[in-house]
């Protein structure tokens, strides 16, 4: 009997995980069943439980992959020489974010299942876990980006950086908010946005 290829077994892995977010989008995952899954995939309960022993392992698995892609997003730009400053690396990466590099849904789509699952960590310890993994190593990514900045002399010194990381990953988790409340919130918004707050003159304010 012929091995199965590991590209197969990916490509299976894929369309399960891309038909239970499109399942999770439109019915939240407490209205998503199994069977649910297995409708929308056209796969047998065998063929999905060889990958995934039930649902919330399907949901730990969007969750793990949508942080370890933000994350990369962050830790390339910290390599770079300048690093792109936060309105273009946030305006950048949450485009990217939502425009399907990680899933295959519409961006309010995607924007919603994100808000789904905070909410779900309140309940959940696993998913409150791996959460809190993701969000302290993005606090390590960008704690590195708030030294290459200051590197660059584009950053006072005087400013800790984890409070900078803390800023940036609530603006980013606000700008998501956004988009599964209301819609049509584009990147270049946030650019303009963090660009327009950033050339502020505090010696005019004071």
């Amino acid at each position: 009997m012929a091995r199965v290829s590991q590209e197969h077994l990916d490509a299976r892995r894929r369309q399960i995980l891309d038909g239970a977010a499109r399942c999770f989008a439109r019915n939240g995952f407490h209205g998503t069943s199994m069977q649910d899954v297995l409708r929308e995939v056209g796969l047998s309960a065998g063929a999905v439980y060889r990958y995934f022993p039930g649902k919330e392992d399907i949901i730990a698995a969007i969750t793990e992959e949508t942080f370890a892609a933000i994350r990369g997003a962050f830790e390339e730009a910290s390599r770079m020489t300048p690093p792109p400053t936060p309105d273009v690396l946030l305006g950048r990466v949450l485009g990217g974010v939502l425009a399907g590099e990680v899933h295959r849904l519409e961006r309010r789509a995607f924007a919603a299942l994100v808000v789904q699952l905070w909410s779900e960590t309140l309940r959940d310890e696993r998913l409150a876990a791996l959460v809190d993994d993701g969000y302290a190593t993005m606090r390590v990514a960008w704690a590195k980006l708030v030294d290459a900045y200051r590197s660059a002399g584009i950053l006072a010194s005087d400013v800790p950086g984890d409070d900078v990381a803390r800023t940036m990953i609530a603006t980013a988790q606000g700008f998501i908010v956004q988009e599964a409340l209301f819609g049509d919130v584009h990147p270049e918004v946030l650019r303009n946005g963090l660009r327009g707050l950033m050339s502020m003159n505090p010696q005019k304010i004071s």
